[in-house]
């Protein structure tokens, strides 16, 4: 009968396996979102607060979107926020509402019975889909009231006044955006002699990084 040959005390009989190395996955940005109206149905208006991975502010957007009812107004909220991060190439997003029934729909964990709301939250399922990250979670509402204050300045501001929107549409595609990174400030110039001249009177900090658009005139026909 062969020996077995001992296994050396606290040494495992087979080597352990070389671990995967972990992939970083992109941090998610926030958007808290609400949307509320006057009378449910009555003037309704959305409000979405955007912040990046690090907490930083990028975007604030409200918009008044006509006679409503409050859970359609969440979900254009919901929409635009959704809408906001596919057009800035966001891969990762994490919705906070106050609304616990747009939550636990988008979750699966209740029916979406209304003929209004149907459509919308159609929509917004395909579009939370194409994220390589989606989150979403309920929230009290002291935690959203930026979003909340969004949605009741575009009421404000409306006066009863805006064109209504028809139930079913999809969220306005350019909500008004209140506060976001600053955007690049076009400035004429004048090329001569080498030199590239600003035609404003403008101070630019050492080692700004500027882009030039450049429109040449028509060459003349050959003869």
């Amino acid at each position: 009968m062969a020996r077995r040959t001992p296994t050396p005390r606290g040494k495992p009989l087979f080597p352990e396996t070389a671990a995967e190395p972990k992939t970083s996955s992109p941090a998610a940005f926030r958007a808290n979102i609400d949307g509320g109206s006057r009378g449910n149905p009555g003037p309704a208006a959305y409000g979405v607060v955007v912040r990046d991975g690090g907490g930083e502010l990028v975007a604030k957007l409200k918009k008044y979107i006509g006679r409503m009812s409050n859970n359609v107004a969440e979900y254009y909220g919901l929409i635009a926020a959704l809408d906001y991060a596919q057009s800035h190439k966001i891969k990762a997003l994490h919705i906070e509402s106050d609304s616990e029934l747009l939550v636990k729909q988008m979750r699966g964990q209740y029916k979406v019975k209304s003929a209004d709301l149907q459509p919308l939250f159609e929509r917004a399922r395909k579009m939370s889909q194409g994220f390589e990250s989606f989150r979403i979670d309920h929230v009290y509402r002291e935690q959203n009231r930026e979003a909340d204050a969004l949605a009741n300045e575009a009421l404000d501001a409306a006066e009863g006044v805006a064109p209504a929107v028809k139930k079913g549409e999809a969220a306005p595609a350019k909500p008004e955006v209140v506060s976001a990174k600053p955007e690049p400030r076009r400035i004429k110039a004048r090329f001569r002699s080498g030199v590239l001249y600003l035609l404003e009177d403008v101070e630019l900090p050492d080692g700004i990084v500027v882009e030039v658009s450049v429109f040449l005139p028509p060459k003349p026909p050959v003869a």
